[in-house]
């Protein structure tokens, strides 16, 4: 069985099932009983901060804050729907006003709260969020049995409970973080230390065709031959280390740093990283390489890793010039229409298509210009601009003005998408989030421009009487609603909307890394033990 239909596996955001492969764990002690005394030291880390979290706001234009309001409002619109008929489920199904679970998190309820928390709180959303806090004290239970993807409970659980921590500095968003995080260590335990992609996060399981040890993990059963996805193994780098930052037990960081070891030490096809490779024998499984889905946070973990080290990782660093230095050499092309994109590769063969969340890539690389060598950093600039340009086309050559799920260049078209499968749009973030960066890296009006475009086109399109929700055609003005607000579109989408029209000293890039959930993690400019 492979992944529902409607999703990208293996990516950033989407929504699996499959058959598992049972693989026992073996026991590794508890980081609990190895722990020594330790505590963060928080006012010291909150005094090293270069800004005010939430900025200073000095005197802005009136047009700009009305835009910022525009969202917040959004923001509370979609949580008090879900607080009103979804409260602890993961997410809201705004038709039909009730809640949805799904089978991605292994049991774990809440995910919109826990991806909601840091964005009410940087929108000033104070009610919102005491009320988003006092249901992760109240309510938010880790005790749960069941088969969920390493993935996204690291990136919206562990990433969503980090920020609230250092947003705000309370315990319990620190101590929910590190039990979760513990309940992942068992995934780890494969041949080669990189992880497999599905973990239980029970004790103890009843049902008698699983065996009844705990933390047993497993692959995806669609992904090739029982492999480790890259933008899985490859996104948990930032949220572990601050797992060890916190608590004091380097085994986070140890068992993070692992899968970045071994992909610099394997070979690589033409410097490109493919999107599969085994965990038992940490051979790659096969040659489809690809920006979007299934790869796509693993490159920007690299830059962000070592933006997050305060610039002192020099091998991911390295890790992250060369593979971009190879997507470019072999992926990145130019339509005959003059849009440059990134394809994917298959063993060699160029499809010439780009996903939705392939556009964070302009993101990305405008943020690794920064610091790239002078002669190198206007022409990433540059690289970073194309991109989101042709991203931002894929929204305006549709008639909603919101772009497809995937976008294709031949047989004559250019940035729209030719199957009907690809035509829907699930309220991603990935194309507003190449618009925050770039707006912050070069100041240029129009990203504010298209933002807004976005933040009208979700209020026609996308806004229904009880949240918002996707739609499963972009090319038609009266589309179908998929009955789905997901957790992300709090988490992320509706806060680089807000981030677009805010100062630059709102979460400022001086102090914070966004993990791929767009949870704000902070520079690790000094060592915080007390």
């Amino acid at each position: 069985a492979g992944p529902p239909a409607h999703t990208a596996p293996g990516s950033r955001q989407q929504v699996q099932g499959g058959e598992r492969r049972a693989e026992p764990a073996t026991g590794a002690p508890s980081a609990r009983e190895t722990r020594a005394p330790y505590r963060f030291d928080y006012e010291r880390f909150r005094r090293s901060l270069r800004h005010p979290v939430r900025g200073r706001r000095p005197g802005e234009d009136p047009e700009t804050r009305a835009r910022r309001m525009k969202v917040k409002e959004m923001m509370k619109f979609a949580w008090d729907n879900y607080k009103q008929y979804a409260l602890g489920k993961n997410e809201l199904r705004p038709l039909t006003k009730n809640g949805h679970i799904g089978n991605m998190f292994g049991g774990l309820r809440g995910a919109t709260v826990v991806d909601a928390l840091d964005t009410l709180y940087i929108m000033e959303l104070e009610e919102e969020f005491q009320e988003a806090k006092k249901w992760v004290e109240k309510s938010f239970d880790l005790n749960v049995n069941g088969e969920a993807s390493l993935f996204e409970v690291n990136i919206r659980y562990i990433g969503g409970l980090l920020a609230a921590y250092y947003l705000t500095g309370e315990e319990v968003f620190k101590s929910k973080a590190l039990e979760l995080g513990e309940k992942l260590l068992p995934a780890f335990n494969t041949p080669t230390g990189i992880p497999r992609g599905v973990i239980n996060l029970g004790r103890q399981d009843t049902r008698s065709h699983f065996s009844p040890c705990s933390g047993m993990s497993w692959s995806w059963g669609w992904a090739s031959a029982g492999s480790s996805i890259l933008a899985e193994f490859g996104t948990l780098h930032l949220e572990f280390l601050h797992l060890s930052e916190l608590s004091g037990n380097p085994v986070f960081a140890e068992k993070a740093s692992t899968s970045q070891l071994i992909l610099n030490r394997v070979e690589k096809p033409q410097g490109l990283y493919p999107n599969f490779l085994s965990p038992v024998t940490g051979n790659w499984v096969q040659h489809h390489v690809s920006i979007g889905g299934l790869g796509d946070s693993f490159y920007e973990y690299l830059i962000k890793s070592w933006l997050m080290s305060d610039k002192k990782d020099s091998e991911a660093k390295k890790m992250y010039d060369d593979a971009l230095e190879a997507i470019e050499k072999h992926l990145v092309k130019k339509s005959a229409g003059g849009l440059t994109y990134i394809a994917e590769w298959r063993g060699g063969i160029l499809d010439h298509k780009m996903g939705h969340l392939a556009c964070f890539s302009g993101g990305m690389i405008a943020l690794g210009a920064e610091h790239a060598g002078e002669e190198r950093k206007q022409h990433y600039v540059d690289l970073a601009a194309e991109i989101t340009n042709t991203c931002h086309e894929s929204y305006a050559r549709s008639d909603t003005k919101l772009g497809p799920e995937a976008f294709r260049f031949d047989a004559g078209t250019e940035a729209m998408a030719t199957r009907l499968s690809e035509r829907y749009y699930i309220l991603r973030p990935e194309v507003v989030e190449s618009y925050m960066y770039m707006w912050r890296l070069t100041h240029d009006p129009k990203y504010r421009q298209w933002g807004w475009e976005v933040v009208k086109a979700l209020e026609k399109h996308c806004r229904v009487e009880a949240g918002f929700s996707g739609i499963r055609d972009v090319y038609t003005t009266t589309p179908t609603h998929d009955n789905m607000q997901q957790s992300f579109f709090l988490a992320e989408t509706l806060k680089y909307l807000y981030l677009l029209f805010c100062e630059d000293d709102v979460l400022s890039l001086d102090d914070w890394v966004f993990n791929t959930e767009a949870h704000p993690l902070p520079v690790n400019h000094t060592n915080f033990k007390a």
